[in-house]
């Protein structure tokens, strides 16, 4: 096998491995946050660790082919060494995901009371100008207009959604 045939299929791979790992993710997409984030590391994981096959010529392959094929077929006595590989890696990538957890855990806290605060301030201004709505008194005649003294009328304050008020001559 050649450099160029060697990079080729390793090529061809990669392609291949990013394609079932999309596969992979369309098929952990409907499951829990914490139950699906982690499948998909193990997927990750699975598809793109490499093992060497031959130390004389530092040639790689997929560890998780060559575990399925020298178990399958009794071949060689590669599997262990694509075992330890493959728990290497994935002890990496496990910790590198509990640090990026251990990071975005109180970025989403905050986000959330962040949420519920803003959500509680739009509930009381909602309820205030509800109230303001009900309790403006109504012009019964036109006569009312020209009096002395306005009426009182509860100061409404201005917020989306409410045009601007013209005031009456």
């Amino acid at each position: 096998m050649t450099e160029h045939d060697y990079t080729l299929a390793w090529g061809l791979y990669a392609v291949a491995a990013l394609g079932c790992l999309l596969v992979g993710f369309k098929l952990t997409g409907w499951m829990w946050r914490w139950l699906r984030e982690p499948l998909r590391v193990i997927i990750a994981v699975l598809l793109f660790t490499p093992t060497i096959v031959d130390p004389v010529k530092e040639s790689f392959a997929p560890a998780i082919a060559i575990t399925a094929l020298d178990v399958a077929f009794k071949v060689g006595n590669n599997a262990w060494r694509a075992a330890s590989d493959l728990a290497m890696y994935g002890m990496i990538a496990f910790a590198l995901y509990f640090v990026f957890v251990l990071i975005r855990w109180p970025l989403e806290k905050r986000a959330r009371e962040r949420r519920a605060q803003r959500e509680a301030v739009a509930q009381r201004q909602k309820q205030d100008d509800d109230q303001a709505t009900v309790e403006t008194p109504v012009v019964a005649n036109r006569q009312d207009r020209y009096r002395e003294e306005p009426p009182a009328t509860p100061v409404r304050r201005a917020g989306p959604g409410q045009g601007r008020v013209e005031p009456r001559l």
